[in-house]
């Protein structure tokens, strides 16, 4: 059985390469990068989710496809224009990455994005499974000049809490659902049983660093000036309002949501705690 993954360089998508090839599925990677590294026995195909011809070659001689889009400008225009082809190619199975809570954050681009497709490949009867993580875990293994300088856990994700999930864990569970036809039909929350807070993440690194780290008062304003000397506007604007949405509880989790023996279940093992990830990437960091 072969599966095509789009998005597989990426953060999430390579760990999800890495989870299907562990499985014995045959795996083919959809990139715009001709030399881009992939793990051995994986098989790359040039292309671009905004070109059918290429995404109509990806799609050739596969079984089940892994749509994973970034948050990019056309998000929602490469997935729609990919559910299509996969749609016209007959594939047995599509795994959509969402994002937790898609349908209740209808003003942030990203998560209407998301909903939309979810809507889509629902209306349109495509035999899928809807995988919606919270915040990836590894996202903060970008914060070390913050967090070994000035001592500060930088990102506002306030005082509630939110559903957060290690990107390996995303990836097992793409894996499983892609490895048989019986995740169809289905749609999994991925996110920890314990919400992660700014204090809390404050805390966790100030022991794994043997320093104290503070959690400052988020000011949304400084934030979006911030990412935008670094990213495009339009996407420090999406983040923005994403992270408005984290201090204001909105995506907080639930009890009925944070099923952490239903995640277990489904991905064969106990989801990664952050406490382990921040812990393995200080280690990392010393070497």
């Amino acid at each position: 059985m072969k599966v095509l993954v789009t998005g597989g360089t990426g953060n999430a998508g390579s760990e999800a390469v890495k989870a299907l090839l562990h499985r014995g599925l045959s795996v083919r990677v959809l990139s715009r990068n001709k030399e881009a590294k992939l793990p051995a026995g994986a098989e790359l195909t040039t292309g671009d989710l905004l070109s059918p011809e290429s995404v109509r070659s990806a799609l050739k001689n596969v079984d089940k496809l892994c749509l994973i889009v970034g948050n990019v400008a056309d998000e929602l225009t490469q997935a729609l224009l990919t559910v299509a082809l996969a749609r016209q190619a007959n594939i047995r199975h599509l795994v959509y990455l969402s994002v937790y809570r898609a349908e209740r954050f209808p003003e942030a681009p990203h998560f209407i994005a998301k909903n939309t497709v979810e809507t889509s490949l629902k209306a349109l009867e495509i035999p899928s499974t809807i995988l919606r993580p919270g915040y990836f875990f590894q996202n903060d293994a970008q914060l070390k000049p913050m967090l070994t300088g000035p001592g500060i856990y930088p990102t506002p994700i306030g005082k509630i809490g939110v559903g957060a999930i290690d990107i390996r864990d995303i990836a097992d569970a793409a894996a499983v659902s892609l490895a048989t036809d019986e995740h169809t039909g289905k749609t999994y929350n991925l996110i920890g049983s314990a919400p992660l807070t700014g204090p809390r993440a404050a805390a966790i690194w100030s022991d794994a660093l043997g320093r104290p780290i503070q959690y400052p008062d988020p000011q949304l304003d400084v934030f979006e000036k911030q990412l935008s000397q670094m990213l495009p506007a339009w996407l420090a604007l999406d983040l923005r309002l994403m992270f408005d949405a984290y201090l204001q509880g909105r995506l907080a989790p639930t009890e009925g949501d944070a099923d952490a023996a239903s995640l277990t279940e489904l991905i064969g093992h106990t989801p990664r705690r952050y406490e382990d990830f921040v812990h393995e990437t200080v280690a990392g960091w010393s070497k």
